[in-house]
């Protein structure tokens, strides 16, 4: 059966108090918050500093069973070394992955907006990973948006992320099985501001019925938490698709 998992880009956001936690709420109590209304989560603090094996087997006996968390892949390997020279990398993050067990979704790959196509260094890196992590690459630059780039992907059995943001070139392709979506807000100029629409949301709601009658699994992430608004709409996309 296809699954459909709605969630936000983080957990642990101080704004998000009176929205999601509680008034004086510990920050190491908000994922246990978190995890009583929603079943997946896209860990983004990974991108500034990877941690280490036994965090990752530290959130595999905290987090309840069903639960499922999607990890943003370093900096260090997406935007300083823009995947060039990835070898240490398919190690470190194997490793990871085995310590969150059954409770990891999907490795995110976000490439720098300046990130212009090179199919050789995609195809390289994608090669270096082991075939059974699930992998969602996120292409910024308006250049990897063509067909041989998709082809490329779905050889991998790697997802295509669908984007939408200000700027975002929003091509709604899936490559892989699990089509992962990542919502950075309804603002055209400004990413991660704004808070969706009902509208918006049903017209979104009405695509991942679509990947899911197709068989795809399909994983959504929020990421314009300015004001909770991540937490709101997440919730109300929840409510329609009664997920």
């Amino acid at each position: 059966m296809a699954s459909i998992r709605i969630g936000t880009s983080g957990w642990s956001y101080d704004h998000w108090e009176h929205v999601l936690y509680p008034p004086g709420l510990p920050s190491w109590e908000r994922l246990g918050r978190y995890v009583q209304e929603f079943d997946t989560v896209e860990l983004n603090a990974s991108f500034y500093r990877w941690p280490r094996d036994s965090t990752f087997a530290g959130w595999r006996r905290r987090l309840p069973e069903g639960f499922r968390m999607s990890v943003k892949a370093s900096r260090g390997l997406t935007h300083a070394r823009r995947l060039y020279a990835p070898e240490p990398w398919p190690d470190r993050i194997a490793r990871s992955w085995h310590e969150l067990g059954d409770r990891r979704e999907a490795l995110l790959v976000q490439l720098r907006p300046d990130h212009e196509r090179d199919d050789a260094r995609l195809d390289w890196f994608l090669g270096s990973l082991p075939d059974w992590v699930t992998v969602a690459v996120e292409l910024r630059h308006p250049s990897w948006q063509h067909d041989d780039v998709f082809d490329l992907l779905a050889r991998h059995g790697a997802a295509n992320v669908v984007m939408s943001g200000a700027h975002l070139p929003c091509v709604l392709r899936a490559t892989a099985r699990t089509v992962y979506v990542r919502m950075h807000g309804p603002d055209h100029d400004h990413l991660y501001g704004g808070s969706y629409s009902d509208d918006d949301l049903h017209w979104w709601a009405d695509r991942i019925r679509e990947w899911s009658s197709a068989g795809h699994d399909v994983l959504a992430y929020f990421n314009n938490d300015g004001g909770g608004n991540a937490v709101h709409n997440a919730r109300t996309l929840r409510r329609i698709l009664g997920a």
